[in-house]
Formats: structure tokens, C-alpha cells, sequence
């Protein structure tokens, strides 16, 4: 944490994007909104960009200086929108196209996970073309429980916990609803982590506990009986293992910026890397201003940070407010 320092910066004109057509428009529409207005308190001018509405090709990006991107879901992480950024020339937060593309596909992320020794649970992709018992043979060979989920899609949207047979088939519906490709992945008995990464420096780790079952779009956006903890219930050698975790889970994408890196613990203390999100939600049931809170920066302030570091990369130092 040493590594995540703020200064405040001289007023910039950012243009912030959140919104576009997937699944998790509502959620993105809601983080740009905290991130706009945190910002503008902060003296920034900011323009809000919704590509629904607004081609990044036709925007004119002289008028700011950098973007902000909190769009979530499809053409947001899945790399969509920075690979248009790439072309244009603009300088925008977060991960290039190849690292969110990658993060985004889960199969993509675990086979790298794998290759980088970074433990993830076992799976197997699907197709929706794929013959039922051929699946079932699959999700048995795993082991139930199980975890179906869509190989492509953010917010747990579309994930089911399937913990015997009978359940297999509406799972299955209900992930080839969203996407052609499914992920079946053994489920993880345990407690369940989070980390912010930002630009592989770790935020603090945030335990989380439901009654949901599992940590679903309802428990994060919508269920204030959620709870977010810093009484993380293992000892500190665990702690630290989980935090190295996490942040190679985010070196084996090439992740840049800021990134949240979802772990599970088992019973026997071994953890496992579920997902890695190259855009963290904004929102006020968000992680990542969570643990920044932890150590004493708000929402503003963590959006600076994120903002300094991009431009310092870009190699267009940030000019610092005047103390």
C-alpha cells in the first residue's frame, strides 16, 4: 500500500465514459456518475460520453485531456472501446484492448492463470451447440457442486451454483442466454476475497459475506444486508498469501491501472482466483472505493490517483495543484 500515494492535480477536462448497450448498462451508468461527480467536486470539467448515443469515433477527444472509462460489461472490458481509444490516439484509464480482452473471457484468463502458476479452479468451456450429456458428463467429472457461468460477461450475470444434476439443465439456460460459450468450474467451499490492484500496487483486502448463496448482481448492487469486511477471519501469513495472489492474478493479464482481483479460500487455506475485472465498479456498493476509504482516500481522490498514474504512463505528467 506503500506504493499509493495522492496528490491533487491542477484542473483537467475529462471526458467520462460509462453507459453503452450490454447487460450492465444501469451498473455503468451509476459508476460514471459517482466518478463524474467526484471529480467535478474535485474542480475537474467533466463530459460525460455514452457510446449508445455517442460513436468514440465522431467525439472530439481535443477537447479533453484524457478519458475515464467505467464502462462495464461488453465493449467496455471486453477491450471494444480501448482498441477504438488505441487508434484515435487518446490517452484513457485502465487496461489496453489485448489485456481486457483477455480478462474479460474467462477461459482466456484461467488457461493464462494456469501457464503463470496462479491457482484458479478447475473447468471445462461449453457450447451451446454442445449435446446435454455430454455436458453433464463434463460438470460430473468436475465434481458438484459447480459454478456455470457465461464465458463473457460481467456482475455475475447469468451465474448459477449447481450443486447436483437436476439443477444442470436450467443452469445451463440460463447461462446460453447471455453467451454462446459457458464456463462449467468446480465450486470453491470457502470464505470469499477481494482485491483492488492499482497498477499491481494492492489496495486492503475486503472479506465478503452474503446469505445469497454467492456473491450475484443482487448481493453487490441491490442487497444492503451484504457486508464488506476488514475483519478478515484468517491469520496474517493467509493475508499476505492472498494479497500475492491477487496481484499476480493481475501481472499474468497485464493489467494496467485499476483492477479487482475476485479470490476464494478454501477450508485447507489454499486460494483460488476466480476472476480478475479490468473496470472495478464505481458505485456506492463498490469495492475498490471501499478499500480505498480503508486507507484514507475517498472517491475524488482515488480518481486522481488512477488519473495521475495514466497520464504519468502516457508520458504527460500530471500538473499538481498548488498546496
Amino acid at each position: 500500500m506503500e506504493g499509493i500515494q495522492h496528490t491533487p492535480l491542477a484542473a483537467l477536462k475529462i471526458a467520462v465514459l460509462a453507459g453503452g448497450q450490454s447487460a450492465e448498462r444501469k451498473i455503468s451508468l451509476q459508476s460514471g456518475e459517482a466518478v463524474a461527480n467526484s471529480l467535478r467536486q474535485r474542480g475537474h470539467t467533466i463530459t460525460m460520453v455514452d457510446p449508445a448515443t455517442q460513436p468514440l469515433e465522431g467525439f472530439d477527444w481535443s477537447r479533453v485531456d484524457l478519458a475515464f472509462l467505467a464502462l462495464h460489461g461488453t465493449y467496455g472490458e471486453d477491450g471494444g472501446a480501448q482498441e477504438v481509444l488505441q487508434k484515435l490516439g487518446v490517452v484513457f484509464t485502465g487496461s489496453n484492448s489485448e489485456a481486457s480482452r483477455l480478462a474479460f473471457t474467462k477461459s482466456a484468463a484461467k488457461e493464462r492463470f494456469i501457464q503463470q502458476g496462479v491457482p484458479t479452479p478447475s473447468y471445462m468451456l461449453i457450447h451451446e451447440s454442445d449435446p446435454y450429456e455430454q455436458v453433464a458428463a463434463h460438470a460430473r467429472r468436475i465434481g458438484y457442486p459447480i459454478v456455470v457461468k457465461p464465458d463473457a460477461q460481467g456482475s455475475s450475470i447469468g451465474v448459477t451454483i449447481v450443486r447436483s444434476e437436476k439443477e444442470l439443465e436450467a443452469a445451463l439456460s440460463q447461462c446460453f442466454y447471455f453467451e454462446s460459450f459457458g464456463l462449467l468450474e468446480k465450486m470453491i467451499e470457502g470464505k470469499e476475497f477481494t482485491l483492488g490492484v492499482i497498477d499491481f500496487n494492492p489496495l486492503p483486502l475486503i472479506r465478503i459475506e452474503t446469505d445469497r448463496g454467492f456473491f450475484d448482481y443482487h448481493a453487490k448492487y441491490e442487497d444492503d444486508a451484504t457486508q464488506y469486511l476488514f475483519d478478515y477471519g484468517v491469520d496474517e501469513a493467509t493475508l499476505q498469501l492472498l494479497t500475492e495472489t491477487g496481484v499476480a492474478a493481475c501481472r499474468a493479464l497485464g493489467t494496467k491501472g485499476v483492477s479487482r482481483t475476485d479470490i476464494m479460500i478454501s477450508e485447507s487455506g489454499r486460494p483460488y482466483v476466480l476472476e480478475v475485472n479490468t473496470i472495478p465498479g464505481m458505485t456506492d456498493h463498490s469495492l475498490v472505493p471501499k478499500a480505498a476509504a480503508r486507507m484514507g482516500l475517498d472517491m475524488g481522490q482515488l480518481c486522481e490517483v488512477i488519473i495521475e498514474r495514466t497520464l504519468q504512463a502516457a508520458g504527460r505528467g500530471a500538473i499538481r495543484r498548488a498546496s
